[in-house]
């Protein structure tokens, strides 16, 4: 086993749990960025978060099972384990709905731009965000309880290259037309822009699908060996790294919100103003 030293995790997860804290905080504090992209950006920000909760809250349960002070098959430790593959559930179907939800916001933004506001108000927003936590929280805890079964996997290892093919394809839809779409509307005061921001914001998102998939696809490779061979020499020889993938999925915590300082000027200014 590649070992990666509990220092560093424990390190790296506070630094994504704050990262992640201060950006809340920050949409929170701001007026103005209360639009519905903030509020997708904070679903992700969350998912986060419980992606390095959950990672800190495994390796202090492994240290105090290694001190004694817990078993590895008592019952207690049976429905702690299935809390926490539910955290880490709940914190993989977050960032993937997260990342659908603010691919969408920007695809109307670039293509119906003039309805922008009405399609997508604030209100709707937030049911669109009730809707898939609900969803989520509801399929973590299903299948947390019942992943012993084929029926349950299958699906969950089919779900996350299926979102994010899809993700992808309305990415590559976008970009192909964004500029026939810039012509049609050049004429329109501010037009051009509207239409900087726009694509800005999808070279932001961009970049967040690929930060992800970087430091989740590991992982997500990890429970499929491990689920349909888990014996075979080459699968071991993969999943001997299993500690490093852990540490992709906090090093993501870090990075996100790296990105939402360096892409957004309005949570520049914010940090700004709560630093100083």
């Amino acid at each position: 086993q590649v070992v990666v030293p509990e220092e560093v995790f424990f390190t790296v997860a506070a630094a994504g749990i704050l990262e992640n804290l201060l950006v809340l905080i920050a949409v929170i504090r701001n007026k103005n960025l209360h639009l519905p992209m903030y509020f997708f950006i904070c679903s992700l920000a969350i998912s986060d978060m419980l992606g390095s909760l959950y990672k800190t809250l495994e390796n202090i349960f492994i240290i105090l099972c290694k001190m004694g002070y817990l078993t590895h098959r008592g019952d207690f430790e049976k429905k702690l384990d299935d809390a926490m593959d539910s955290m880490f559930i709940l914190s993989l179907l977050g960032s993937i709905f997260s990342l659908l939800a603010i691919a969408a916001d920007r695809y109307i933004t670039i293509f119906y731009a003039l309805r922008y506001h009405n399609i997508m108000t604030v209100r709707r927003a937030l049911v669109i965000l009730a809707i898939i936590w609900t969803f989520c929280a509801g399929s973590s805890i299903a299948i947390a309880l019942f992943s012993y079964e084929a029926a349950t996997v299958i699906p969950f290892t089919i779900l996350f290259p299926l979102m994010m093919f899809f993700i992808l394809c309305l990415y590559v839809h976008m970009f192909l037309l964004a500029r026939s779409h810039a012509k049609k509307i050049a004429s329109l005061p501010t037009s051009t822009v509207h239409q900087r921001t726009n694509m800005k914001g999808a070279i932001t998102l961009t970049i967040f699908l690929g930060v992800f998939l970087c430091c989740w696809a590991p992982f997500v490779l990890h429970i499929l060996l491990a689920r349909f061979c888990p014996h075979n020499p080459y699968c071991a020889c993969y999943m001997s790294i299993f500690h490093v993938n852990g540490t992709l999925i906090m090093c993501n915590a870090i990075i996100d919100p790296m990105i939402f300082a360096f892409r957004s000027p309005e949570l520049r200014s914010t940090f700004k103003k709560m630093f100083c």
